[in-house]
């Protein structure tokens, strides 16, 4: 129950997924695109393309006469609002179009078509199916130096019991076999000749010479005719301990008709060894210096080329095994099991095993090695096209997804692997018409081809030349279709169908102000201002303005008439249906004596003035508005029974009270009612369902007489006493500071009077020179203290 769940949900966003990114195509803001596009360096067509995807180029010959050239490139949108009829927009569409007709197995799409413009990115889903049972062919490639004795002996009896297990896997499961040992040159092997013909002499064991790569059997399903050749091997021997295993990968892999690989088949190349393999530049020490060619050298099914080229590079090994869809699987024994595992992030789909004494585990690391290869689906992209990028992001059977990852492990059988693929052109330089991306998910036999058609020129030409319309020499005619129509003659009397060039039958042809050129409207040119519009209905001169703008910058100019955009009336369009600028603080229009006209007030009541309507000094108030009312319920006594009388005089809801809370809220108003008792009655107006209520309290209020003369005398009499109190206070309080001064100044007399007095020790003695104005000496005498 859980598996299907799971299915479903991944069904379900497998066609999510590839919906979204189909119909995804990344482009910037529009406010940035519209500025590549208008710049004012633009000043062909083809640099108009260039600018982005969203440009487009108006060739048609009278739009926007005699302005800037750079003025007919722009967003598609806005050529066509500036009057540019959309057949004459060069603009091409960038898209995915899939094959559908090309089917496959396991890879689809197997073709896929992208349109293309500089700066412009597409999505597309690729889907990789595994299946569950494929074709295996196994070549087994081993080492046959002296060391690997044992092995060899245990390989011959392994085809049989090897080609059972592999029976679960594959019912068509078919092997080869081929050996090597290393460059037959010295310093690899001793040169002596009879060492190069037994190099095991030293033994007393006769040894087959050394050799780069001897293929011994093509691919068959004959297992005993694979046990018999395995038994007729022989091991050989050489010098150092790096054997020329690159040497005889590269060449089981370029050599395609002598080893047999199936196109249908899985392709499993096994190397058995127990010792490293010679890199590229080992070969000079042999004198060698001759690169790799990347080609097959079998004569004889011996590699001639052995002892006259280098050892293949690592990246070349990669770029032949990814080629030709073969998994390498390494049978290591001894303490060389670390050197190949750094090997295996640098070969695609390459996995090691170590290998036990005698390769007793042979045949489960050679399974457990398939099983896990095929539980890995990794995608290679194949782009040699300069200007064009390629980004890949994984979408697992699982559920799970990073930008950037091209490989999902643990797929199970029938299980479907997701790829988002993101192209995106930067530049049209150094990419022709057309080129390719091959899409390939490493060991499968099918691959995906993109095509790429950039589209970086016009159709028509340049306006460079100020020839709109001429057609290039590389466009066919068809596709020049536009170009030619426009350079159709413009007569009255033109044949072309008409209908498309009116608005509805009793309308004349372009309004009367153009010419019906292939069903379009080719508007006239005119020295009042632009005639645009499908049917030439619109201009820009024969509307009312307002404040120097047509239709007040608020509408657009349609058969000489203003219609006005959502919002605002009149003949010039210049009037707001807002009345929001009527409003007065407790929301009334023009304080219920106007209307709001153009958003403003216009006072219906001629006593009244202001820009709300709210200045007028003769009218009633609010509260007086309703005395009238009042005044017949106060004549009636109240009575529920003659209220009806006064419905010509109260027009809203009455309610007799006992109580009138005397404050205010914005809910209901307090009002008065005078009488001639010098009494008043208070009443209420309360605001409901778009009226008012009025509630009168049943009670007057009466005012009773007071004589306020005593008040004012007790007042006044208050007044005085506290007056006449304040001036004796005050006359007290200066003849003291009098007579405290005159006291003081009788003691400096009397002093200054004695003879002998001398200053005391805290006095100051000042003197003034009567020759030299303004100088005073200042004595300070210091003196103890005694009675004088």
């Amino acid at each position: 129950m859980i598996a299907c769940c799971l299915h479903k949900y991944y069904q379900s966003l497998m066609k999510m997924v590839y919906t979204v990114c189909m119909l995804t195509a990344t482009l910037e803001t529009c406010e940035s695109a519209s500025d590549r596009c208008t710049s004012s360096s633009v000043s062909s067509c083809n640099d108009c393309l260039y600018r982005g995807p969203e440009c487009g180029w108006c060739f048609q010959e009278d739009f926007l006469v005699g302005t800037a050239l750079h003025e007919r490139c722009d967003l598609v949108s806005n050529l066509i609002k500036k009057g540019c009829i959309s057949d004459f927009i060069e603009s091409p569409l960038v898209k995915v179009v899939v094959n559908s007709t090309s089917t496959s197995s396991q890879i689809t799409p197997r073709d896929v078509s992208l349109h293309l413009r500089p700066g412009s990115e597409v999505n597309f889903i690729l889907e990789v199916h595994q299946l569950e049972r494929y074709p295996v062919d196994m070549y087994y490639l081993v080492d046959v130096s002296a060391s690997m004795q044992d092995n060899l002996d245990k390989l011959k009896s392994v085809g049989f019991s090897l080609s059972q297990k592999m029976q679960e896997f594959s019912s068509d499961f078919r092997l080869g076999f081929g050996s090597f040992v290393d460059k037959p040159v010295s310093p690899y092997i001793n040169a002596h000749p009879p060492k190069i013909m037994n190099p095991c002499s030293d033994y007393d064991i006769q040894c087959r010479p050394a050799h780069g790569f001897i293929h011994v059997l093509s691919l068959t399903e004959n297992i005993t005719e694979f046990t018999r050749v395995v038994q007729q091997q022989h091991i050989s021997g050489n010098m150092d301990t790096p054997e020329g295993g690159f040497d005889a990968m590269f060449q089981a892999a370029v050599c395609q008709s002598h080893i047999g690989w199936r196109k249908e088949a899985k392709h499993l190349l096994l190397v058995m060894t127990d010792q490293p393999s010679h890199l590229a530049l080992d070969s000079k020490l042999a004198g060698i210096v001759v690169p790799h060619d990347g080609n097959c050298h079998l004569v004889n099914n011996t590699y001639s080329e052995t002892a006259n080229m280098e050892h293949p590079t690592i990246g070349q090994l990669a770029d032949k095994l990814l080629e030709n869809s073969i998994y390498s699987i390494f049978a290591i024994e001894g303490q060389q099991y670390t050197w190949y595992e750094d090997l295996i992030p640098l070969l695609p789909g390459a996995v090691v095993g170590k290998l036990e004494s005698k390769a007793s585990n042979l045949n489960e690391l050679v399974v457990d090695a398939y099983k896990k290869l095929l539980s890995e689906v990794e995608l290679q992209v194949e782009s040699l096209t300069k200007g064009v990028f390629v980004n890949v992001t994984a979408i697992c059977p699982d559920g799970s997804t990073s930008p950037g990852l091209k490989k999902c492990g643990n797929v199970k059988p029938n299980e479907k692997v997701l790829f988002n693929i993101k192209v995106g052109m930067q530049e049209c330089h150094g990419l022709g018409d057309e080129a390719y991306i091959f899409l390939k998910p490493f060991g499968f036999n099918e691959t995906t081809k993109v095509r790429i058609q950039s589209q970086c020129s016009c159709r028509c030409g340049s306006l460079a030349d100020h020839t709109p319309g001429k057609c290039l020499d590389e466009v066919t005619p068809s596709d020049c279709e536009n170009c030619k129509c426009n350079h159709t003659e413009k007569t009255k009397d033109d044949q072309l169908p008409l209908r498309n060039c009116q608005a509805d039958q009793m309308q004349p042809v372009c309004s009367g102000r153009g010419l019906c050129l292939c069903g379009k409207c080719l508007c006239d040119q005119s020295s009042l201002g632009r005639i645009y519009g499908e049917y030439c209905e619109m201009d820009g001169f024969s509307c009312p303005y307002y404040q120097g703008l047509l239709c007040g910058g608020h509408g657009q100019c349609i058969s000489g008439k203003c219609e006005c955009s959502s919002g605002w009336e009149g003949e010039n369009c210049n009037c707001s249906v807002s009345t929001e600028t009527c409003l007065t603080p407790d929301s009334r229009i023009c304080s219920g004596r106007g209307k709001c006209v153009c958003g403003k007030c216009q006072c219906e009541d001629l006593r009244s003035s202001g820009q709300l309507c709210e200045l007028c000094p003769t009218c009633e108030s609010l509260c007086e508005t309703d005395w009238k009312c009042v005044q017949c319920h106060l004549f009636n006594d109240f009575s529920e029974t003659k209220t009806t009388q006064c419905n010509t005089t109260c027009s809203p809801m009455v309610h007799y009270v006992n109580q009138i809370f005397d404050s205010e809220s914005e809910n209901f108003k307090n009002c008065l009612y005078p009488t001639k008792e010098k009494c008043h009655h208070k009443f209420q107006m309360v605001p409901i369902f778009g009226g008012k209520q009025i509630r009168i309290f049943r009670y007057p209020e009466c005012l009773t007489e007071q004589s306020y003369f005593p008040t004012f005398i007790m007042f006044f009499i208050l007044t005085v006493v506290i007056g006449v109190m304040a001036i004796g206070i005050l006359k007290c309080i200066l003849m003291r500071e009098n007579h405290v001064k005159g006291e003081s100044q009788l003691d400096v007399y009397s002093l200054s009077t004695k003879k002998d007095y001398f200053p005391t020790a805290n006095e100051k003695t000042i003197t003034y020179r009567r020759d030299r104005p303004g100088e005073m000496h200042i004595h300070i005498h210091k003196m103890p203290l005694h009675d004088i």
